[in-house]
């Protein structure tokens, strides 16, 4: 079964898709937020590297 179209009015929505449409509002992580955590990880092998 397909989704329903994107402007479709919530009484003809499909009740399944309520979920959805609730939890895809945003970007499920921020690129940048990816970004940080892999120069973090860098840093610390850098740092323990240093320390070895």
């Amino acid at each position: 079964m397909a989704a329903d179209p994107r402007d479709t009015d919530p009484i003809d929505q499909d009740p399944r898709e309520h979920g959805l449409e609730r939890r895809s509002s945003g970007p499920a992580l921020s690129p940048w937020l990816m970004i940080g955590a892999i120069v973090l990880l860098a840093a610390a092998v850098y740092v323990v590297s240093a320390l070895l």
